[in-house]
């Protein structure tokens, strides 16, 4: 369940739930600048807070450890809600914390980034990285309600923009053309304040999927559409030291999987040539990628849990726009993606 709306949707939502405790998850970006702004909600006033260094590099089972000793600090119980504010490693890290407290309490999500409220706030998947892997430890667990406040959108740096804007791509392409069509990254990312109605368009889709299949067990795989290649991407980059924003990195693995989409499917490349030509260039960037990262990119998409079969790499493809499905895709054709890929984008 989601509201977009403003700061008054968070008492209400809060007090629906009757906690006998709140505890705060967030980051230090996030607190320093929005905490004044939520402790003047009354539930909010008073709670213990856990304050985790901000960054994906810090999505980890030493930050886990973190919030959960300041939530058994609190002396909560199993009537305790956890209120998550902040980007989706906020969400991920709290939501998890919540789903292994006393084998699970309740939580309320209140994204503050537009990847966050697209990608990471709804949809049950809560976790943290583990050994250069993302989302490795993890487990589903559903928030009691996402909160999504428009106007975090105008603050936001135009890269935090950029990064959710991805995942927003990502469900036009999956969704169907009509949605697809409604996308213009100069007029949206210029004016973020009128994309509250595609915000819950993507929302709504994605809901769809999630309570169809909760444990991406079928249907959801879909939402999976890029991050094939698009968390190796990231992967290769943190390692590296030039980590890259989740949505930039899942931006540039939809064009591998464009590509692948031409390749086995029917997709026509006017797709990924336009795309590659007129959203990734020009808003996104190259990633520095040469055929020596090649067998580190494999080996860490062979490493993707939504892979079906051990040594099998599996990919979101597309016949055409709103018609994906799930094929495992061999290592010599991803490699051939991966050089068409590096020439679009000018490597």
């Amino acid at each position: 369940m989601y509201q977009i709306g403003d700061l008054s949707l968070v008492e209400p939502a809060i007090a629906a739930l009757d906690p006998d405790k709140v505890i705060i998850v967030t980051d230090s970006n996030v607190w320093p600048l929005l905490g004044p702004v939520y402790t003047q909600v009354p539930s909010l006033a008073e709670a213990p807070v856990a304050v985790v260094k901000a960054g994906e590099a810090n999505k980890n089972l030493e930050s886990l450890a973190a919030v959960l000793e300041v939530i058994t600090g609190s002396g909560a119980t199993r009537r305790s809600l956890v209120v998550n504010i902040g980007g989706g490693m906020v969400t991920d890290l709290g939501g998890f914390a919540a789903a292994v407290f006393k084998r699970g309490i309740r939580f309320i999500n209140i994204p503050t980034s537009l990847l966050g409220a697209v990608d990471a706030s709804i949809g049950g998947k809560t976790g943290v990285d583990f050994m250069g892997f993302k989302n490795e430890v993890g487990a589903f667990a559903n928030p009691a309600v996402t909160l999504v406040r428009t106007e975090n959108l105008l603050t936001l740096p135009r890269a935090e923009l950029l990064s959710g804007y991805a995942e927003m791509l990502k469900t036009g392409f999956i969704a169907s053309e009509a949605l697809l069509k409604r996308f213009d990254p100069e007029r949206d990312l210029s004016r973020p304040e009128g994309l509250g109605e595609l915000i819950g368009c993507c929302l709504a889709f994605k809901e769809e999927v999630t309570t169809e299949d909760p444990t991406e067990q079928g249907r959801r795989r879909i939402l999976n559409f890029g991050h094939t290649a698009g968390h190796a991407f990231e992967s290769l980059m943190l390692k590296r030291g030039n980590p890259v924003p989740h949505g930039c990195a899942v931006a540039h693995g939809m064009l591998v999987a464009l590509l692948l989409s031409h390749m086995l499917r029917s997709m026509s490349a006017s797709y990924a040539q336009d795309y590659a030509r007129e959203v990734l260039m020009p808003y996104y960037g190259a990633l520095k990628l040469e055929c020596k990262d090649y067998p580190e990119l494999l080996a860490l998409m062979s490493h993707d849990k939504k892979n079906l079969r051990a040594g099998e790499i599996s990919f979101v493809l597309l016949d055409a726009p709103g018609a994906p499905l799930w094929q495992p895709v061999e290592p010599k054709l991803i490699e051939a993606a991966l050089d068409i890929y590096r020439d679009l984008t000018g490597q």
